[in-house]
């Protein structure tokens, strides 16, 4: 927050003085902390560092060791610099012998060639240190509201690095433990720049302490983490292009009068760092150490910091961090919300390259929403049933993913299904790669889930009178009474391999279409695909179709209507178990839990509603191509 040695030279009140640089132009970075007068040569003992120190000359020594003892002890105890007035101790220069001790110090050493009075000097680097001082603290200030708005508004850890990088305007990078980017912001720079090479160059920034600044790497870094569990490091790069400048963000303006007006500009009044003779170039600045951040931006990032750590505590029994990115990514493929080379980058910075490698869309999905078909939650589930049933098929994929040595990206990509985006060294590793996958996740499915006892006989319904009823009579609406589907509760579906991010969203897609058309499929395949589903993955590709959709209106529209109407009939079902069952009335009768006698009174009403005659093949071929469609329609 204090000006430069260099800044202060540039006041008003101290061009008016016409200052040289004699010697020290190594030190004219250093912070003047405060300026003080003096005209004794034992000032040093009164002084605690960083001062500009002014004076007329009249009281130091007149030997040229004294100078040097006292140049040296004004460079012992860390002044900013030393400004010396002409004209009433030196007339045409300061002695060479202190130019000479001032330049082996690195001090500054400023000569006034024009009589000035030091009060305006004063008035106007103190008026300065103050304004930086107010402009510093009101930064702190909305450093804290801002973030502690978005610990109370439970903001993603993708906003917190947005706003630490636009309140800092230096990149800022979020990265975990394994040295994957979790998020970043460029601050204006090139994304490319800043993540190429990340894991390596992030292991190189070793800062000590939990807060540091790496100086070599210009990084600033603070742990992330809380209850003495650290899950990552929030990274900002400072200064934010890479090379150090005079002041920046953080440096507050100068005041109005202490701006040089436009006469005073010429290159007469400018400061020149010595004569040719004395072997100093006028116009250059000689390059100095780097310099710690200032203490803005340490709060700014440790208050992100702790805004990340409590937005983990808050979400820990939600999905992990590296999972929301995972799912960020995959939803911005299949909805086209974030550019493609966008994705790629933050997937390699995560740890999974997709450019120039083979990709294939998977989706595993529970083969059934409906508790009592088999594979969701109990029918005493809570709310929270779905979601965890969710969660738990999201950990096996990853597990999986990780026994058959895959790379990818991985989340659940709806309420019912876990999308992944394999991506495969070559096109001819596709069928190995999916039939590990299916086996993996098939032997994590089964060391997961628990042993159940067989469920027991249930009893044999009995009428009023306590004679047993036929079983053919037992309604659908008892959900014990339905059958168990046949085959695996979860399947896997693949989509076509492509061979660039951009036809991945093709891939993915055709994954989810083939696994909603393959939950009516009972065959225990390892792995489904388009050529697997038939007609129903053909009516998937072509649900958004208008006129598959007058199609199934043309054919169930009469029976839809009579069901919305009767909710307690529901003929979809009767004519769905007929034509499932090859139109085997007996047969059907028994799926749909009725009588043969209700049955049949059923399908009478069915044809007279649809006007068909059941007994006709092709009319039956159309009526269950119409019902395909439908589920295909239906699917959200």
């Amino acid at each position: 927050m204090f000006p430069t040695v260099r800044e202060v030279l540039a006041l008003v009140p101290v061009r008016h003085g016409a200052p040289r640089l004699v010697a020290g132009d190594a030190g004219l970075d250093r912070p003047v902390r405060w300026v003080h007068v003096a005209e004794v040569p034992d000032i040093a003992t009164l002084l605690g560092g960083g001062e500009l120190v002014l004076t007329t000359g009249i009281g130091l020594p007149a030997d040229d060791a004294g100078l040097r003892a006292f140049i040296g002890d004004l460079a012992d105890v860390g002044v900013s610099g030393l400004v010396v007035e002409l004209g009433r101790r030196y007339v045409s220069g300061v002695p060479r012998v202190m130019a000479a001790a001032a330049e082996r110090r690195g001090l500054p050493l400023v000569e006034l060639r024009r009589a000035t009075p030091f009060v305006r000097i004063t008035e106007a680097v103190h008026a300065l240190i103050v304004d930086a001082q107010l402009t510093e603290l009101r930064a702190t200030e909305e450093i804290h509201q801002r973030f502690t708005e978005l610990s109370v508004e439970g903001a993603e850890p993708a906003e917190v690095v947005r706003q630490a990088a636009e309140l800092a305007g230096c990149p800022v990078v979020l990265e975990n433990l394994s040295r994957q980017v979790l998020a970043y912001d460029p601050a204006g720079e090139s994304a490319e720049l800043l993540l190429d090479g990340w894991e390596q160059h992030s292991r190189r920034i070793r800062p000590a302490g939990r807060t540091a600044y790496d100086p070599d790497s210009g990084w600033l870094v603070t742990t992330v983490g809380a209850r003495g569990q650290d899950w990552g490091r929030l990274l900002l790069r400072w200064p934010a292009g890479g090379e150090l400048t005079t002041g920046g963000p953080d440096r507050a303006p100068a005041a109005p009068e202490d701006r040089p007006a436009p006469e005073e500009a010429a290159p007469a009044t400018t400061v020149p760092a010595g004569d040719p003779s004395d072997g100093h170039d006028a116009g250059a600045a000689t390059p100095t150490d780097p310099a710690t951040p200032p203490t803005r931006l340490t709060i700014l990032i440790e208050r992100a910091a702790s805004t990340l750590a409590l937005g983990r505590l808050i979400r820990r029994d939600a999905e992990g961090l590296e999972r929301q990115i995972h799912r960020t990514l995959l939803t911005a493929l299949i909805d086209h919300s974030r550019p493609v080379d966008e994705v790629a980058l933050r997937a390699k910075a995560l740890g999974v390259t997709l450019d120039r490698r083979h990709l294939v869309g998977v989706v595993v999905r529970h083969r059934a929403d409906d508790p009592a078909e088999g594979g969701g939650p109990g029918p005493d589930a809570g709310p929270e049933a779905g979601p965890a049933r969710l969660r738990d098929l999201a950990e096996a994929v990853g597990q999986a993913l990780r026994e058959a040595k895959l790379t990818a990206l991985t989340s659940a990509v709806d309420d019912q299904a876990v999308g992944a985006l394999l991506a495969l060294p070559d096109p001819a590793a596709e069928e190995k790669a999916l039939g590990a996958f299916a086996a993996a996740l098939r032997r994590v499915r089964l060391d997961a889930e628990p042993a159940r006892p067989p469920a027991p006989r249930p009893a044999r319904p009995v009428d009023p009178a306590g004679r047993p009823v036929a079983v053919g009579a037992v309604r659908a609406a008892d959900p014990a009474s339905r059958p168990r589907p046949a085959g695996p509760a979860v399947i896997v579906a693949a989509g076509s391999g492509v061979g660039s991010l951009r036809e991945a969203r093709r891939s993915l897609v055709e994954a989810r279409q083939v696994a909603e058309a393959a939950r009516r499929d009972r065959r225990d395949l390892p792995y489904f695909r388009l050529p697997h589903v038939g007609l129903a993955g053909l009516l998937h590709l072509l649900r958004d179709e208008p006129r598959l959709q007058t199609f199934v209106e043309r054919e169930l529209g009469g029976l839809l209507a009579y069901d919305a109407q009767h909710p307690r009939e529901q003929l979809l079902g009767t004519l769905r178990a007929y034509l499932e069952q090859g139109r085997n009335k007996s047969a059907a009768a028994a799926a749909a839990h009725l009588s043969r006698p209700a049955f049949y009174e059923r399908l009478a009403r069915i044809g007279r509603i649809l006007d068909v005659d059941l007994d006709s093949v092709e009319q039956c071929l159309s009526l269950h191509v119409a019902l395909l469609a439908l589920d295909a329609v239906r699917t959200p």
